[in-house]
């Protein structure tokens, strides 16, 4: 009985979830051989799984011909700006929409949800526009900005989940013992909500880190961003596929990276150390 218990477990969980983990991780093995494989294997007829002369070159031609530190730099700025900005506004509308009543209160919560629903590529006429009368053309204000348009409506809904789940006595207490809404919120709230701050402070940062739309529009030479780099791997009439890959490999690290950090917080208690009752 155990033997046909164990013999189905794999048969019905196992094997279904190994061909899952395959087909998900093969694009990123794919990817990797082909930025390790010299010029002349890329473009034989014959398929091959693992190349037969491994080489570095074309992560060297990506930092050296290509320099690729540049849109590296400005990724990391913009994306990091985006979600610094994005965390702090969002923080505080939705702070104010969990612990406040006031009228339109559910109208705003609406129109934050609503916003999600349009494509991003709407608002590229109205946003240009506005950097240009702004002066901000062409540079990464303009990102961070065009970024926290579509950011803070989800983050201030993904925020607001989270405080509505955080006892109001916690702040009661602090207030009675002399305590006022600020300092509640600093030394109460503030503690409790890091494990969701940082869940959705990664949220920010992988949505800035790899968009191109705005990056595409709102940038130029001296401020591309890495997405509108790599595009410009790809020619009329041909593709610098070790090139690409290359950067795509190194662009995926730090968003990994800090996944596999921040997943551990995503686990939590958001009131651990909280006395209930």
């Amino acid at each position: 009985m155990h033997k046909r218990s164990l013999a189905t477990n794999i048969f019905l969980l196992f094997l279904p979830l190994l061909i899952l983990l395959l087909f998900i991780l093969f694009p990123f093995y794919w990817t990797f051989i082909t930025s390790i494989k010299p010029e002349q294997e890329l473009y034989t007829r014959v398929l091959t799984y693992w190349p037969q002369a491994p080489t570095w070159q074309n992560y060297r031609d990506l930092f050296v011909k290509f320099d690729f530190v540049e849109p590296i730099k400005n990724s990391l700025l913009v994306a990091a700006m985006a979600t610094i900005v994005s965390l702090v506004v969002s923080l505080l509308a939705a702070y104010a929409f969990s612990r406040f009543e006031f009228k339109g209160k559910k109208i705003f919560m609406v129109m934050f949800l609503t916003n999600n629903m349009f494509p991003t590529v709407l608002l590229l006429i109205p946003l240009y526009t506005l950097m240009r009368q702004l002066g901000l053309l062409f540079t990464p204000a303009s990102l961070v900005l065009s970024y926290t348009t579509f950011t803070i409506p989800f983050s201030v809904w993904l925020l607001n989940g989270y405080l509505h789940d955080l006892p109001h006595s916690l702040e009661e207490v602090a207030l009675v013992d002399g305590a006022n809404r600020a300092q509640a919120f600093l030394r109460i709230i503030l503690p409790l909500m890091i494990p969701c701050l940082i869940a959705t402070g990664v949220y920010i940062f992988m949505t800035s880190w790899n968009e191109y739309t705005f990056a595409v529009m709102f940038t130029n030479a001296d401020n591309r961003t890495i997405p509108v780099a790599l595009k410009k791997m790809v020619g009329q009439f041909k593709i610098e596929w070790g090139l690409l890959t290359a950067g795509g490999i190194i662009t995926i690290i730090p968003v990994c990276t800090m996944f596999f950090f921040a997943q551990k917080r995503l686990v939590e208690g958001l009131t651990a150390g909280a006395v209930k009752g």
